[in-house]
């Protein structure tokens, strides 16, 4: 920040030879070397500038409600990019913002708490969040009473969720930022060139009038602790670093205003906030940021207007930019309004932090789906990028090339003698309680090796417990529970006995999965038995339930003693 620049100067608009394209990764000419994994390529873009060390990385958001996976976006996408910079050598800070002194707009229907369980608002103190609307997140009471404001709450669940996938984040409050004074020599600087600043703005908000008296500050209203938008006189001289005048007007809110009080006050460059499309440059000067990725909604909008106020009236250069594609949960948008949110806690319960990281190592210059449902699909996706890493299956070139350079970052150490039981697999098994049972079953099936280490056979039967959360959340052919200890009530007829006495004949002689279960439509036809009447006498003897797994596979893989005791009713 230049502090002699002349407060009326003309302004000119971004050249669009000069204007930074925030598509990286969806230029070719992005980068002239082709790269296996796309941090590579965001990478190569910042060395050309020369950076000082640490190299910033950023990201933010505004901690408005429940921090779900889709804000984890923007997180991970820096992650990997400060990673890639570490291996080649640089030190990096990454940092995320919590744009605390937002205010709260609109009261959400949903909300959490720090251990990650959705409420609705009506379970917690809603008459205050509605009495507290327009003020900053950090000056409104934590509804859970747990934190030191509402704010604080769902940047702590912010920090939490980057802690348990492994990006170490530095959480920067932007409260603490302005009521430090870090952000004053910047705010003075914006309102020392306020004419400046009103001209470019004007280019971009029509609400702003370049020939009006606009001034890019938000002081906090003394009297009910609301953000205003109207300063009515700016004093540099006034005190340590100068006040503005204000009066308490209303705040447009989407489809409805809050009401200002009309209260006429001043206040200090520490006691408001500056306007978002001059904070986000000014972050980007006071953090010394150097790359920043960002959904594509601020692509067309923040971003063109970010880069003109930073040169234009900063007098700094703009950041590298990244443009990533938003994902979607099980086929719609994510939305805490209409709860369709997951956490990542909730994620970590049904699958290892390593998959989850190489979700996010994916392309972001795609959207994806983040199917629940499917999440067998993706766990699979990763065991094959761990197969093809460690040379165990064959695979294309590419395939290859890509397994070579992400997994080390997606993985806390790389080791050759680890376990991943099939997910599905691990499903079945998460059908018993009994642990002994499970690794049974696992070295039977040849899922477990003789010599493997005990670390291996732990973290492998760890994904059981993934596998059955997994199945009991969506419902799913595996939600079911074996009942070992003692036989399920039933009443079988003579002809069903009889069938059951020959499935066990049949099973304890030995035979596969699918003899298994063609044996079991046989039996009933010789006994003249509904096929279906048959299956649910199996899952009533099993499960203890009428329907179930495919019964043959499942039957074949529960150790043959217990299988045949219990269709004979004798265990």
């Amino acid at each position: 920040m230049s502090g002699d620049g002349d407060a009326d100067a003309e302004t000119e608009p971004v050249a669009e030879s000069d204007a930074i394209s925030p598509y990286t990764l969806q230029r070719e000419e992005a980068s002239e070397t082709r790269h296996a994994f796309w941090a590579d390529t965001v990478a190569d873009r910042i060395e050309t500038r020369e950076p000082d060390e640490p190299i910033v990385v950023k990201g933010g958001i505004s901690p408005s409600g429940v921090p779900h996976l889709g804000n984890v976006n923007e997180i991970m996408r820096g992650y990997f990019v400060a990673e890639v910079l570490r291996d080649r050598g640089y030190e990096v800070r990454q940092v995320f913002t919590a744009d605390d002194r937002d205010p709260l707009r609109k009261l959400p229907r949903t909300l959490c708490d720090l251990e990650g369980n959705l409420v609705d608002l009506g379970e917690v103190d809603a008459g205050a969040l509605g009495r507290n609307l327009g003020a900053p997140y950090t000056d409104i009471p934590d509804p859970f009473g747990c934190c030191d404001s509402y704010g604080d709450h769902f940047s702590t669940i912010i920090q939490d969720s980057a802690d348990a996938i492994g990006a170490q984040i530095d959480l920067v409050s932007n409260t603490d930022l302005y009521e430090s004074g870090e952000f004053e020599s910047v705010t003075r600087f914006v309102l020392e060139h306020r004419d400046r600043a009103r001209d470019v703005l004007s280019q971009y908000q029509d609400k702003v009038d370049a020939n009006a008296d606009y001034v890019p500050f938000n002081p906090i209203c003394e009297e009910c602790g609301k953000l205003t938008e109207t300063v009515t006189s700016v004093d540099l001289d006034a005190g340590a670093a100068g006040t503005v005048d204000y009066r308490c007007t209303d705040m447009d809110a989407g489809d409805r205003t809050i009401d200002g009080c009309g209260h006429e006050g001043t206040a200090t460059l520490r006691e408001g906030k500056l306007p978002w499309r001059f904070e986000w440059p000014a972050q980007w000067q006071l953090l010394g940021v150097d790359f920043e990725p960002f959904g594509k909604d601020h692509a067309e909008g923040s971003w063109p207007s970010g880069q003109d106020v930073a040169r234009n009236v900063l007098e700094i250069e703009p950041p590298v930019p990244m443009v990533y594609e938003w994902f979607t949960l099980d086929g719609e948008p994510f939305s805490s309004s209409e709860g369709n949110v997951i956490l990542v806690s909730d994620v970590l319960e049904l699958l290892e932090p390593d998959v989850l990281r190489y979700f996010f190592a994916k392309d972001p210059a795609k959207a994806r789906d983040f199917s629940i449902e499917r999440l067998d699909q993706l766990v699979d996706e990763f065991d094959r990028l761990e197969a093809t890493y460690f040379g165990e299956i064959d695979a294309s070139e590419d395939e290859q090339a890509f397994a070579d350079r992400v997994y080390p970052f997606v993985v806390e150490e790389p080791r050759e003698e680890r376990i991943r039981l099939p997910y599905t697999f691990a499903a079945v098994l998460g059908m018993t309680d009994d642990s002994d049972l499970r690794e049974e079953i696992a070295r039977r099936e040849g899922h477990i090796p003789d010599d493997a280490p005990e670390w291996a056979v732990a973290d492998a039967l760890d994904r059981v417990e993934q596998a059955r959360n997994w199945a009991r959340r969506t419902g799913n052919e595996f939600d079911y529970e074996l009942k070992r200890t003692e036989i399920p009530a039933h009443d079988f007829d003579a002809e069903t006995e009889a069938a059951l006495a020959d499935l066990a004949d049949f099973i304890e002689a030995g035979h596969d999965p699918e003899e298994i279960q063609g044996e079991i439509y046989e039996a009933a036809k010789r006994h003249d038995i509904d096929t279906g009447d048959f299956f649910a006498a199996g899952y009533r003897l099993f499960f203890d339930e009428e329907q179930g797994p495919k019964l043959g596979p499942f039957l074949a893989k529960v150790d043959r003693a217990f299988v045949v005791g219990r269709l004979r009713r004798e265990r």
